[in-house]
């Protein structure tokens, strides 16, 4: 169970410190077993031989090098620092085939940064799909120096949520995308878990001001948030410093980082329940045994028994439009932007019946080399978007362009959108198209064009969209890199909700920190991926996209999903229909004979003697029937 981040926690996990500026980690991948929400144990990714994963803390300024090995028997692994900048160290930011080869099993890569412009909550996790749900995460905490942080506390406290399966993630990926599940439904969590464990018990003094830091680890629901009567006030986030805002509950989607203060009471005469609830909305299927909330316990006096559950009339969360940042992101809204992209989210099937996920019509699909090292290898051609593929979703940006990213959700789903390398001020979001029961039926809301009165916008690096409405993003482009954006539930990732920004692509040919490593290069030639070349791993013609990496066909005009299902099970019935013909035609008949004997549970001694017939045909014919 993961409490305070402290150096005694730091100095658990593997680490070595080599000074009081940088940070060495050594972190082997493995499997073993846990059971963090106490109802089944069930097998987790660990790291070092360990579950769960180490929380980090680093200053701001600070290095760090973190040795990943795969000590897995049979996937690929990566690591991504979510939120970090990785201003001119692009090749560390860790998404599989953008930035970085997969590591294969027995192999390793060197992922050395300087922290430098973040400072707050964030976390890392593997960027390669479903591990992350298994285990592979903590909590990475950067500490700001200490007359910087504009607000006063005495105690800090961090809580790691996360959704929990009793099943494999990264078992279940088949199943998802699959032509069983044509409608794309995603796997339902068991439960929800605080700090990998449930029931958690936080031990607080009275009269005493907490920073608490919240991150949402998982991979799926968001979830609503609430300390049994305390007030929260919001002063971070995703590494965001902002103004004061008070509010007694939040929402907090995939990936989101929130700090707030909590002020405890001076009377310790009982104790608290602090609530997880999951938005069921997310959910398409509603098993009867799913629950739906989480209690954990504020302690005042540990000799007084645990409250109940605390459940609330109206889930009146805190509208993160309305944050205000401080310090260097205090910025007036920027206009006039120079570049726009503009994607409007659905999901469908292609011809292989299985259910993606699409920006534009255009599911992301892997290309042969990682975009970065497309980037480093095509010379001036890497301006041109066609070198990075068709199905990449490709979009080359200048240096210190304002950029404007329109997000239309045609889906009924809230989406949390992150997007590596930058925070993004958010300058527009609509409401949900309907209420939830008359959504599917309603026209999704677009942009108009209208942005949010506000002269400084909320930024931060994780937003969501609303069911069938819009979002608005804006930010300047002055981090030259490959950075991917997505969605940051895992399920939509792995199903293609992602596209792809080429920033300032001759910048980064013109940085000598953004060259390929050899450690990064020999991740490359252990999982034999090629490190040169264009999308298709043509090096000798950048244009020439022969061979490429594209997805499935799209199902002719006509077919729905619901005619897709009943044409697939009709073949296979027809199929099994005759297999099950020709099986029994080929049969020996003196087998088959054998056969219908013992389904009958016919004494064949007695058949012999010719005895059946005088138990009545009656008996014999119910028998038939069972």
């Amino acid at each position: 169970m993961k409490g305070l981040l402290s150096s005694v926690v730091l100095l658990a996990t593997a680490w070595t410190h080599v000074s009081a500026e940088e940070h060495v980690f050594k972190w082997k991948t493995g499997m073993g077993m846990a059971n963090p929400d106490t109802l089944k144990e069930r097998p987790v990714i660990t790291c070092n031989g360990q579950y769960p994963w180490p929380d980090v803390r680093v200053k701001r300024g600070d290095k760090v090098s973190v040795l990943l090995e795969n000590g897995f028997e049979k996937w690929n692994t990566t690591l991504h620092f979510h939120g970090m900048y990785q201003n001119g160290t692009n090749q560390m930011d860790g998404p599989e085939m953008v930035t970085q080869c997969p590591i294969p099993p027995g192999g390793s890569m060197w992922y050395n940064f300087t922290v430098e412009g973040n400072k707050g909550t964030f976390w890392y996790h593997s960027h390669t799909a479903g591990q992350f749900q298994d285990g592979m995460k903590g909590v990475f905490v950067i500490e700001d120096e200490p007359d910087k942080f504009p607000y006063k506390y005495d105690k800090e406290m961090t809580l790691e949520l996360s959704e929990w399966y009793h099943e494999v993630a990264v078992d279940k990926i088949p199943e998802f995308l699959h032509l069983y599940n044509p409608t794309g439904a995603e796997p339902i969590p068991q439960n929800l878990i605080i700090n990998n464990t449930r029931n958690l018990t936080w031990n607080v003094e009275p009269d005493t001001t907490y920073l608490l830091r919240l991150v949402n680890t998982g991979g799926f629901v968001s979830q609503y948030f609430w300390i049994e009567d305390h007030e929260m006030e919001v002063v971070e986030v995703d590494g965001v410093y902002v103004d004061k805002n008070s509010t007694n509950m939040l929402y907090i989607t995939s990936a989101q980082r929130y700090s707030v203060l909590v002020h405890t009471k001076s009377d310790t005469s009982r104790n608290f329940a602090i609530m997880q609830k999951m938005d069921d909305t997310m959910l398409d299927i509603m098993p009867e045994d799913l629950q739906l909330n989480a209690t954990s316990y504020l302690v005042y006096n540990s000799e007084l028994p645990n409250p109940e559950q605390h459940m609330v009339d109206e889930l009146e969360f805190l509208d993160d439009m309305y944050l205000t940042p401080v310090d260097e992101h205090r910025v007036p809204m920027l206009k006039d932007a120079n570049t726009k992209i503009e994607v409007s989210v659905d999901m469908d099937n292609l011809m292989d019946g299985r259910n993606y996920a699409f920006f534009n019509n255009i599911t992301y699909t892997e290309p042969k080399v990682p975009t970065l090292m497309t980037v480093l290898s095509a010379g001036d051609e890497a301006t041109n978007p066609r070198v990075y593929g068709t199905n990449t979703n490709a979009y080359v940006l200048g240096h210190n362009d304002i950029v404007e990213i329109v997000i239309n959700n045609k889906d009924t789903g809230r989406h949390p959108f992150h997007l590596h390398g930058h925070v993004f001020q958010v300058v527009a979001r609509g409401p949900t198209a309907a209420d939830q029961d008359d959504l599917d039926a309603a026209d999704p809301i677009e942009y108009d064009g209208e942005d949010e009165d506000r002269e400084f916008p909320m930024t931060r690096d994780t937003v969501y969209v609303n069911g069938k409405s819009y979002v608005v993003l804006r930010f300047k482009a002055d981090n030259p890199g490959v950075w991917f954006f997505h969605c940051h539930l895992e399920w939509h990732m792995i199903q293609g909700l992602s596209l792809t920004i080429i920033e300032a692509p001759l910048e980064i040919q013109r940085t000598s920190s953004q060259m390929l490593t050899d450690s990064s290069i020999g991740a490359c030639q252990a999982a034999h991926v090629p490190h040169i070349g264009n999308a298709a791993a043509h090096a000798d013609n950048f244009l020439d996209l022969t061979g490429e990496n594209v997805q499935q066909k799209s199902i002719p005009e006509g077919f729905t999903t619901k005619g897709i299902v009943a044409m697939f099970f009709s073949c296979l019935a027809a199929v099994l229909g005759l297999i099950t013909i020709a099986v029994y035609g080929l049969m020996d008949m003196r087998d088959a004979e054998g056969r219908v004997i013992e389904d009958l549970g016919v004494d064949p001694v007695m058949l012999s003697k010719g005895s059946v017939a005088d138990e009545g045909s009656v008996s014999t014919s119910s028998d038939v029937k069972k």
